[in-house]
């Protein structure tokens, strides 16, 4: 009889801002919190941060509390907010472990203020050029930034790809006070085809709870 596959879970944390200590708490403890009962189902769990003009793996698929625990310890914060390359990094990640017999379906949970700033070509370590895009910043015409539309756009285009892959689920916490949000957050939940959550940033255990919740759902409508 072949063995059941177990979820994956990847952790997509926005460590950018002055918040950014809240949100990797947010994540450290419902990953931790998920592990704990992995035995139950075989999950593993993975955490991709973004912060100044990347998005980096800062732990790969697990099932080790031990390994999760010792690898959050320290982090870099601050900084820009690379939105694009951290969706693009989370589809590798996940199209990769579904290369793997154990890993069935991909939870996708994405962390952050929605407040993207860094255009996926500084994050692939080449200049942006709004001659070529036509994209310069309206609030500086003669800036090198892209402008918000650009950066919204080039985020939403990959949240659409992440939503149309198969047996892959994203919800989206939102840690921005709804009065200074920009909008962003709800967007690419609904272009990935996700679920849209709003929190306050000292509410550590509701990713748990909310992480929990989707995974139960998306296991029950995968088996």
């Amino acid at each position: 009889m072949a063995r059941k596959a177990g979820s994956l879970v990847i952790f997509d944390v926005d460590a950018s801002g002055s918040m950014a200590l809240n949100r990797m708490n947010m994540a450290k403890g419902a990953a931790v919190s998920l592990l704990t009962e992995s035995y139950k189902n075989r999950d593993k769990i993975c955490l991709i941060y973004f912060s100044g003009d990347q998005a980096e793996v800062l732990v790969p698929p697990t099932k080790s509390i031990a390994l999760t625990k010792h690898r959050l310890e320290s982090m870099p914060c601050g900084g820009g907010s690379p939105l694009a390359h951290s969706l693009a990094l989370v589809i590798r990640t996940g199209v990769n472990a579904k290369k793997s017999k154990d890993v069935g379906k991909i939870v996708v949970v994405l962390i952050t203020d929605g407040r993207a700033n860094i255009p996926l070509c500084v994050s692939y370590g080449d200049e942006f050029d709004p001659a070529i895009t036509g994209s310069a910043s309206s609030e500086s015409p003669t800036s090198i930034a892209p402008n918000r539309m650009y950066l919204k756009d080039e985020v939403l285009c990959l949240a659409k790809k992440l939503g149309a892959l198969p047996d892959f689920d994203c919800l989206v916490i939102d840690t921005e006070h709804k009065y200074l949000s920009t909008g962003l957050a709800k967007d690419v939940a609904q272009a990935a085809c996700g679920n849209y959550y709003q929190i306050d940033q000292s509410d550590t255990r509701a990713v748990a709870a909310i992480t929990k919740k989707n995974l139960e759902a998306a296991r029950k409508h995968t088996f």
